[in-house]
């Protein structure tokens, strides 16, 4: 069984490949008031979600991220208040739970699409297969009344 050191070092090794493996566009849609989602990034990473703040490694690696990101835009700009200090600026998110809900939805319909398709391809083959028979009792002449 691994020691803590070997278990906080392969939860780093984890938390940097997963940092590499995303896009811009991945890390916005993990973007909860103003921050990275801590719980969707423990999900992804395979490790428990008190890892983001217990392990030093990580926890300096993900705010560096997070500076990273807001220089390129991706995350929105903290604002500073009277003392000099940073505050969360609290945004609006137009994907919420809503928007989970309209993502599982769209999978579950585009799934349901694929398999109308399927159907309707089979479906066609057969038809085509009694239009052939049609034409031929027609050509005998032995069309039922």
């Amino acid at each position: 069984m691994a020691n803590g050191q070997q278990v906080a070092e392969e939860n780093v090794r984890r938390f940097t490949t997963w940092v590499a493996s995303k896009t811009d566009d991945d890390f916005r849609s993990l973007v909860s008031r103003g921050v990275l989602s801590r719980t969707d990034i423990a999900a992804e990473c395979g490790f428990a979600k008190s890892v983001l703040s217990q392990n030093p490694r990580v926890r300096v690696t993900l705010k560096e991220l997070e500076v990273v990101l807001r220089e390129r835009g991706v995350l929105p700009k903290l604002a500073i208040d009277a003392t000099g200090t940073p505050l969360e600026v609290r945004t609006r998110q137009a994907e919420g739970v809503g928007g989970a809900r309209d993502a599982e939805r769209l999978k579950r319909l585009e799934q349901e699409n694929a398999s109308l398709r399927a159907e309707l391809v089979e479906v066609k083959r057969a038809l085509s297969r009694y239009a052939l028979l049609q034409e031929a009792l027609a050509e005998t002449g032995r069309l039922p009344r």
